[in-house]
């Protein structure tokens, strides 16, 4: 039978979407919390971000909890990006979940249970227990491939040591399709879990630091562990209480005790109240018990304006919960009608309700803050442009928006290589500008007013 090593497999082609904003890393504030006037992706609405700073902050110490933020500002002035930051600025352990308003009116299950679903999924529990690891440094993977395809699993070996011994692990199919997974090759820290399988990765060992092929920006080294391989060890699961109510949850399962597949195919349907009852006593035992921790998490709604008095009121009582997330929530409005009623009231919203908010107003970006953006797009969607195409999609943006002149690049990039060039040029944003309308020129045509825009 062939041996090869795992590092050798070939790795497939992963394809990744940029989203509207992918480019967003964080709020691009330094220790002072003081906005930089570009990083992080984040350009220019240095007081939004400022006062954001401070909301992640307190919640980062835990001070303000069951409170709500509202974003108020003029369609494309960076809302949903500040929202973004802030996710960003939290880190992966505290939970962000995030809906819009208009979403709560497709949903096969009453408003105040999507978005009592909404909350618990940005309510996170950090539970701790003991478990047994295999914990060592990988010095060998060998994989024995069948002679004959499909005739039976693969298998193969793994070494592992620590600084006092080195034991030879035999591999099953699973194991390697794990291993393969993780990328995990010689000279990684691993540790896997006995009972699960699980493989983490824990980084390079200091032995490896000179091995430059295998290091990249983000290689981080440890030292190789000591004692014996196996050993007991507290590890700690982060998990929502909305998944926690969905495993749980008879009503949401197809097929008997195979609740959790509804995590999967996301058919959750409505949770009974006695289950959440149940589940908030057990997590208060366990917080009792010093077994669990609350994490309160950040709930994003957009289009806030689109809730109804109904779901209003209902949020006024979800934050008196001592359990509650951080509420965040956008909007573009300026006064108007409080949906379900006839009452006007600021962005929609009663005014009990929006006594309850600290208010961040975000402004109009300046030229030199859509030049900024525009290169940062530029460069997240791998587009090289001239100069002077930049100049006149970065006025397209003042004239227009910054949504239609960042929607701009991408069609513009596929002009360019229609005509078979490089670089993209005034001629393929003129042309693009000329096939794709914008907001204003839509409405002066349909207003019967056809005055004809040229880009020069």
């Amino acid at each position: 039978m062939a041996e090869i090593k795992l590092s050798e497999m070939r790795d497939l082609a992963r394809i990744e979407r940029i989203g509207a904003h992918s480019h967003i890393r964080g709020l691009g504030l330094d220790s002072a919390l003081e906005a930089r006037s570009s990083s992080d992706g984040m350009v220019g609405q240095t007081s939004a971000r400022r006062a954001a700073g401070v909301i992640v902050k307190m919640v980062q110490e835990g001070n303000i909890a069951g409170r709500a933020v509202l974003l108020a500002g003029q369609p494309g002035t960076g809302k949903t990006a500040i929202a973004m930051g802030m996710a960003k600025s939290l880190g992966q352990e505290t939970p962000f979940a995030m809906l819009a308003g208009s979403e709560l009116f497709s949903l096969e299950m009453s408003k105040t249970e999507a978005v009592m679903q909404a909350f618990r999924k940005a309510i996170g529990v950090r539970i701790k227990e003991e478990t047994e690891l295999i914990e060592g440094e990988v010095v060998e993977i060998q994989i024995d491939r069948p002679a004959v395809a499909g005739a039976a699993s693969k298998t193969g070996k793994l070494t592992l040591k620590t600084t006092e011994m080195e034991t030879v692990y035999d591999l099953g199919a699973k194991m390697i399709e794990a291993l393969g997974r993780e990328k995990v090759q010689s000279g990684d820290v691993i540790a896997i879990d006995k009972a699960s399988g699980k493989i983490t990765k824990l980084g390079r060992s200091f032995s490896r630091s000179r091995d430059y092929d295998a290091m990249g920006p983000q290689t981080k080294f440890v030292q190789c562990p000591d004692g014996e391989l196996q050993k007991r060890k507290e590890v700690v699961h982060c998990v929502t209480l909305h998944e926690i109510d969905v495993i749980n949850s008879s009503l949401l399962s197809k097929f008997q005790n195979t609740g959790f597949l509804a995590l999967f195919t996301g058919d959750t349907g409505e949770i009974r109240s006695e289950v959440r009852e149940q589940i908030d006593t057990k997590v208060a035992e366990w917080r009792e018990e010093g077994k669990a921790e609350i994490v309160p998490g950040v709930l994003f709604i957009d289009e806030v304006h689109m809730l109804d008095i109904e779901c209003f009121s209902f949020l006024n009582r979800a934050l008196e919960n001592d359990m509650a997330p951080i509420l965040v929530v956008a909007t573009n409005r300026g006064i108007t009608s409080i949906r379900g009623t006839n009452y006007r009231s600021p962005h929609g919203i009663p005014i009990d309700f929006l006594d309850r908010l600290l208010i961040i107003s975000t402004q109009p970006y300046t030229p030199e803050d859509i030049r900024k953006i525009l290169d940062i797009r530029c460069q997240e969607e791998d587009v090289e442009m001239s100069e002077d195409a930049k100049v006149l999609l970065t006025k397209i943006g003042e004239d227009t928006s910054l949504r239609y002149a960042i929607n701009l690049i991408t069609s513009a990039a596929l002009a360019c290589q229609k005509r078979k060039g490089k670089i993209v040029e005034m001629e393929d944003i003129s042309r693009v500008y000329q096939l794709f309308y914008d907001v204003k020129r839509v409405d002066t045509i349909l207003n019967g007013i056809s005055k004809p825009i040229h880009v020069q």
